[in-house]
């Protein structure tokens, strides 16, 4: 077959890889020289932890182990199986901490509670006071700014995959090709539209308003922490963004600092390859979107990490803010629509996109007989 692939994105290129993997020939078509989205502009986790139970931590299992797959046979990716640490310091965060590793499907995420030593034990660069934390084995990196770039490279050596850069996609042709910007039509026998928060425009025209809603981040990079950061790093305020710790203990009323509250902050942090730490972040869900940065949530995550590491933060080379599509019900990993015979449009993972989209575009490819 041949498989039109409209947007180099993490999701994108994962459909990519699928296709070519199952023999096909494959065409990925980016309205930029490279990828520029949420796809970079993320940490870099397979975050399995914080799941919903279900289809969704099934979602990522699945992908963890594709992850894992491909990370054995593209170095470029840095895959990382480290796992992740959440510190809790107060008797409501360590309650919440607790029911979740007393969740049913504990052992299939690896959570475990420890210690603070024994986390001290696993990440010695957490030197600050806290008095438990919870483990989450499952969890693990790739680094995201040489991703698809790796992985593009491993596609072309196929010999069955074109990458065409700097062309837009303006129209679907009939059932089964695209027209971009060059004016050039691109035929398949199944096209995947994997836009990401384009939402406008093409999308539009072909699916109509769809269920997917567009949301702000702001991120951090450090200069090299100088010692190895084991983990990845989460702290307390993410129990309130991720569906496994809903429970009665987080019912019950964690407290949030004004600023954290304001921006609807978490601390969630890794390292990179170089040294550095990817910190962040914040979350926006009504348009429009600010246009700047803001400094408060940056002092605010610098004081949080300052708090774990019981040392300085190196100094923040980069800032910046990103925006990626999630389905207005969260509770759907993705939003997989067909909006032509032989034309699928893939998209909506939210801040699921880099632990999943291994996973979703194995399902669509399935889905698609492919």
């Amino acid at each position: 077959m041949r498989i039109i692939v409209v947007g180099a994105g993490v999701v994108g290129t994962m459909h990519a890889w699928q296709a070519v993997e199952r023999g096909h020939e494959v065409v990925q078509i980016e309205r930029e020289s490279e990828a520029r989205g949420a796809s970079l502009r993320n940490f870099g986790q397979i975050w399995v932890s914080g799941r919903a139970g279900g289809e969704e931590l099934e979602t990522a299992l699945r992908a963890r182990e594709l992850w894992e797959g491909v990370g054995a046979r593209v170095p470029g990716l840095g895959f990382r199986p480290i796992g992740s640490l959440t510190p809790v310091r107060t008797d409501l965060e360590l309650a919440v901490a607790e029911a979740a590793a007393a969740r049913p499907d504990a052992a299939a995420r690896g959570f475990r509670l420890v210690t603070a030593d024994d986390a001290r034990a696993m990440n010695p660069a957490l030197r600050g006071d806290f008095r438990a934390a919870l483990w989450c084995e499952r969890d693990a990196a790739v680094e995201p700014r040489t991703a698809q770039l790796a992985l593009r490279e491993a596609l072309r050596a196929s010999g069955r995959y074109t990458f065409l850069p700097g062309r837009e996609v303006r129209d679907v042709v009939g059932d089964d090709a695209v027209r971009d910007d060059h004016g050039d039509v691109h035929t398949g026998d199944a096209v995947v539209l994997c836009t990401g928060a384009w939402l406008g425009g093409l999308v539009r025209e072909v699916a109509g308003e769809v269920p997917v809603r567009r949301v702000r981040l702001q991120m951090m990079q450090t200069g090299p922490l100088g010692e190895p950061l084991t983990t990845s790093v989460a702290d307390a305020d993410s129990f309130r963004y991720y569906p496994a710790y809903d429970s009665a203990a987080l019912d019950t009323g964690q407290p949030q600092e004004p600023v954290a509250a304001a921006h609807r902050m978490q601390l969630l942090m890794v390292q990179r390859l170089d040294g550095g730490l990817t910190i962040g972040d914040t979350h926006e869900y009504e348009h429009p979107f600010a246009f700047d940065t803001l400094e408060d949530p940056y002092e605010h995550l610098t004081r949080v990490v300052e708090s774990l590491l019981g040392r300085p933060l190196p100094p923040v080379r980069r800032r910046w803010a990103g925006v990626y599509a999630q389905c207005t019900d969260t509770t759907r990993v993705v939003h997989r629509q067909r909006v032509r015979d032989r034309v699928w449009l893939v998209t909506g993972p939210g801040g699921r996109g880099m632990t999943c989209s291994p996973a979703i575009a194995e399902t669509t490819a399935n889905e698609l007989d492919w």
